[in-house]
């Protein structure tokens, strides 16, 4: 019986550094996620400002391009009033092209607004590229380092995993499901020290005969209060 408890204990020792190693494992991969979330949210950031930066552009060439057909339309009015032949006629294309020459005016000083616009954009976007390929350089580096140590973890847990089955092989079927169930139900513990008359799991004290049955080793013995397999452990001098 002592060979079944010591096989018990070794298995759980097993899966307690399976599940430690696993637990390393995730929070890397989850370093991993947010390395990669940060180069992206990065080139989702340069490529808005591309967009903005598109956008003022174009407004700028429709403002240029108005500009340019008010002014047309101004010469276009001025040669008209050479050939004006009452005073009627003058005086209303001249309302039109001073109207015209104030719309003109309000073209231009939009126009200079949306060059402000697209050069401070365009330093913007730069220096925004400019971290963003640094960032990126940097976390191929991180990414690379960080796949590295999942890699082998991964290697140590297929090691623990071999030598679990060898574990396994040893102890009894119906005993092998016991334990896993406690695990599962104890949060990854189904072995429990009983010491000085006491469940270390659940430090809880344990029935007189039940602890003095555990010095005989004739049976597989477990704690009435959390149902823990229990391990004899003797006070050390």
């Amino acid at each position: 019986m002592k060979k079944k408890l010591d096989m018990l204990e070794e298995l759980q020792e097993v899966d307690q550094r399976i599940d430690t190693l696993k637990a390393n494992q995730s929070g890397l991969q989850a370093e991993l996620s947010g390395i990669s979330q940060g180069v992206d949210a990065a080139r989702e950031e340069v490529a808005g400002l591309e967009t903005i930066l598109a956008q003022r552009e174009a407004e700028k060439r429709d403002l240029e391009a108005t500009h340019a057909a008010e002014l047309e339309n101004i010469a276009r009015s001025e040669t008209n009033m050479k050939e004006i032949k009452t005073n009627k006629e003058f005086q209303a294309v001249g309302r039109e092209i001073t109207a015209a020459r104030k719309q003109v005016t309000d073209i231009e000083e939009q126009l200079l607004q949306k060059i402000g616009q697209i050069e401070e954009l365009s330093g913007d976007l730069a220096a925004k590229k400019s971290g963003c390929e640094e960032l990126a350089d940097n976390s191929a580096q991180r990414i690379v380092a960080k796949q590295a140590e999942i890699n082998q973890i991964q290697s140590d847990i297929d090691v623990d995993i071999k030598r679990r089955d060898a574990v396994v092989k040893g102890i009894p079927a119906s005993l092998v499901k016991r334990f896993t169930i406690l695990r599962e139900q104890r949060r990854g513990q189904a072995l429990a020290t009983a010491r000085d008359g006491y469940c270390m799991g659940c430090n809880m004290h344990l029935p007189p005969q039940l602890y003095n049955n555990l010095y005989k080793n004739e049976e597989i013995l477990a704690c009435p209060h959390c149902q823990r397999i229990l391990i004899l452990k003797l006070q050390q001098q």
